[in-house]
């Protein structure tokens, strides 16, 4: 079966799962961190106005499989030649097929049509998967991980689109200390 890529907008009923399976993934992996329920951080993901993940500075994208979402993801502008992306999903069902590498490289791709020349991101530190993919794409690491990961809670990553694998492009995003815990944690 061939997988759609759908170029869309996070307010796409076609979303839902996406936000759905997210919040009670997030509660569930940093409960014994942030007791939230699900709907709470599913709120949250939605609280993003759905025109940041929209041309000319953002893409949100969704892939299906037949009648099934089974991947999404969006970047938004984080400064003039960075895009930063966000929610990179892959329905638990399909994980370890590839979709979550599709996912990222769509936004790659839309971001260099785009007019971006990097990209930035952020992974929790109980998302162990999500931080191999990136480093398995070609994401450079912005913290020490010298650095007990919940310290961090946070984990920066980037990329120069352009040249992959330079890294001298990309320490004016290095963070100057650990990121801590996001707002409303």
């Amino acid at each position: 079966m061939t997988d759609e890529v759908i170029d869309t907008s996070p307010l796409d009923p076609l979303a839902l799962p996406m936000f759905d399976e997210l919040s009670v993934e997030y509660s569930t992996r940093y409960q014994d961190f942030r007791s939230v329920p699900a709907e709470v951080v599913r709120d949250e993901l939605l609280a993003y106005p759905a025109a940041l993940f929209a041309p000319p500075d953002g893409a949100f994208v969704l892939i299906r499989r037949g009648d099934e979402v089974v991947g999404g993801g969006a970047f938004q502008r984080y400064d003039a030649t960075t895009a930063e992306l966000k929610r990179i999903w892959a329905h638990s069902g399909v994980r370890r097929q590839g979709v979550a590498r599709r996912v990222v490289a769509e936004l790659e791709s839309r971001a260099l049509r785009q007019g971006y020349r990097r990209v930035y991101l952020t992974t929790g530190f109980r998302q162990p998967e999500a931080s191999a993919l990136y480093a398995g794409t070609g994401y450079v690491p912005l913290y020490d991980p010298a650095i007990a990961p919940e310290v961090h809670w946070r984990l920066p990553f980037a990329k120069d689109l352009l040249e992959p694998g330079r890294t001298d492009r990309l320490q004016d995003l290095k963070p100057d200390r650990p990121l801590g815990r996001p707002f409303g944690a």
